[in-house]
């Protein structure tokens, strides 16, 4: 096979549609959540080194500021050369995925970094690599393929579910959510556990897109709107337009609104005046036959 000297993904991010805490273990919040992937995405762009270092740079959002030492990006890359002992790379991420929404972007660089490393250095092994993927990140072993999934545990246990076209309009305050402090607040307001995903998933997979919307919820929005009042209005804008269905999504601070179609999507984008910035995604669906192994990659042709 000949060598790849350069590999481009896209990195996409991911909405949590239902998100049920279900106590803790060693430590940890214990998960049961309704995940999809969306069409907004991060750019990684990779090229082959000679040694074993790993360069990593961000591009945009203000992903400028990140230290190496605190980039998931960067420790992908490096855990990735000492996993499967393969030389290192240039990496530019360019960042999209909004810092800090709730949407996966640490995540997606994990697993968009794992996924072009491996194209780069022809590993394989997609079991190995998740494992990797779910050290560092707790939604990264999942967005290593993406679509939509119920995934349980720490993130690490992923059930894949067959694909579904959703629409949604993105509400993203200006301002950011911690996800320690937002745990750590849940766990002070003693909350309570849901059981809404099993449903949702289930009225999904039976083709019930409005009842699954319905149930669309997330655990950690009291505690999120407690540590940022503009959760709440984000979340109150996104319930305002009559949709089918509106949540937090991650530990916050962005909101979604799950709508029949694109056009209602545009329609009550147009109509909001609010303060938060607005996006209007679908589902995407990273899994669905592609000429290269790779669900993140775009294609043959993207290969130098």
């Amino acid at each position: 096979m000949k060598a790849v000297n350069t590999v481009r993904i896209n990195a996409y991010a991911k909405l949590n549609l239902t998100l049920d805490i279900k106590g803790k273990q060693g430590g940890y919040h214990m998960l049961d959540s309704l995940v999809t992937t969306v069409d907004v995405f991060d750019r990684i762009v990779l090229k082959r080194r000679k040694d074993g270092l790993v360069r990593v740079t961000m591009r945009g959002l203000g992903s400028e500021e990140i230290f190496p030492e605190n980039n998931n990006a960067q420790r992908a890359g490096d855990a990735f050369v000492q996993a499967f002992s393969s030389r290192g790379a240039d990496i530019t991420i360019y960042k999209n995925i909004p810092l800090a929404s709730g949407m996966g972007g640490s995540s997606a660089d994990i697993a968009g970094v794992i996924a072009g490393m491996g194209r780069l250095y022809d590993v394989t092994d997609m079991g190995a690599m998740k494992a990797l993927a779910d050290g560092l990140g707790s939604d990264a072993g999942y967005l290593l393929t993406g679509g939509l999934a119920r995934i349980r545990g720490r993130g690490e246990q992923v059930e894949p579910l067959p694909f579904v076209p959703m629409h949604f309009l993105l509400f993203l305050p200006e301002w950011r959510v911690s996800t320690q402090a937002c745990y750590a607040r849940f766990d002070e307001m003693a909350g309570t556990g849901s059981n809404r995903t099993g449903e949702a998933a289930r009225a999904l997979q039976g083709g019930n897109v409005g009842w699954a919307a319905r149930l669309f919820g997330n655990d950690l929005y009291p505690a999120a709107c407690e540590i940022e009042p503009a959760v709440r209005e984000a979340c109150s804008a996104a319930a305002g337009f009559s949709p089918l269905g509106s949540s937090m999504t991650g530990s916050g601070a962005a909101a979604f609104a799950c709508f029949e179609s694109r056009e209602l999507c545009e329609w009550a984008k147009s109509r909001y005046r609010g303060p938060c910035r607005t996006l209007v995604t679908r589902s995407a669906d990273p899994r669905a036959p592609r000429t290269v192994a790779s669900p993140f990659s775009l294609g043959d042709g993207e290969q130098a």
